[in-house]
């Protein structure tokens, strides 16, 4: 992206943050959908533990917004039944099913085992490309992500630039008890593994549960230090086959 426009794009961001610092998630959301052209913004979204609460709140605004659910071919069979039911009930229409390429599959995986000996590479090639692609048609992303989920996301802001496109968090500032309270106040269907003791949903092989009292997401990459797949890394993304071999 020239340099003009990263500039523009920046101060643009900014501006928006300055403005609607003080607005509720469903203020925000909504402004953010009217302000952009038709089909500009993409929504992406895991259908884990507490995307119903954003999808909830852009089923008011504009449920007919693309939605980017990742199926990396790692899912637990309720998260794929979850994001069924979800999309159903909220009445969004525009669920875009997004897959890993197959060729890279066969190239780098092709037993299946690859989380195993490398994670953040399996997660490039089943997360972060696939996902890299499919934005490419849009001009910016609205996230679930919350500050208060890991260090790398504690000063993350409202509105910020990512790889030349505008990304959107409009729960940055919710806590867990803010996600929990919504949920009720809506009566909004958990996901189904919540109640077994999974707080943090990701892919089947890399997630697990959690005890009483422990972080949330220290059943994601349980004893690696890995605590993002990447899918929201800013620029400097590697995918396989671009300077990391497997």
């Amino acid at each position: 992206m020239p340099l003009d426009l990263t500039a523009l794009l920046t101060a643009r961001a900014a501006k928006l943050n300055a403005d609607l610092a003080d607005a509720d998630a469903l203020s925000l959301l909504d402004t953010a959908l009217r302000n952009a052209n038709v089909g500009d913004l993409a929504m992406v979204s895991s259908f884990g533990a507490e995307s119903v609460v954003l999808l909830h709140l852009l089923s008011r605004v504009g449920p007919d917004t693309p939605i980017l659910f990742l199926e990396t071919g790692m899912l637990f069979p309720e998260t794929l039944a979850y994001q069924q039911e979800v999309a159903g009930q909220l009445g969004l229409t525009d669920v875009r099913v997004i897959r890993p390429d197959t060729a890279d599959l066969f190239l780098h995986d092709p037993e299946g085992d690859l989380h195993q000996r490398d994670a953040d590479t399996c997660c490039a090639l089943r997360k972060s490309k696939p996902l890299e692609l499919a934005l490419q048609e849009f001009d910016g992303s609205i996230t679930g992500r919350k500050r208060h989920q890991t260090g790398d996301r504690a000063t993350m802001e409202l509105f910020e630039v990512d790889a030349g496109r505008l990304r959107i968090n409009p729960l940055a500032g919710w806590t867990a008890q803010d996600i929990a309270a919504y949920m009720d106040a809506h009566d909004l269907p958990r996901h189904p593994l919540v109640a077994q003791g999974f707080a943090s949903v990701g892919c089947a092989p890399c997630t697990t549960k959690v005890a009483p009292g422990e972080d949330p997401r220290a059943g994601r990459w349980r004893g690696r230090v890995k605590t993002e797949c990447g899918i929201h890394f800013s620029g400097g993304r590697i995918w396989p086959g671009q300077g990391k071999g497997v």
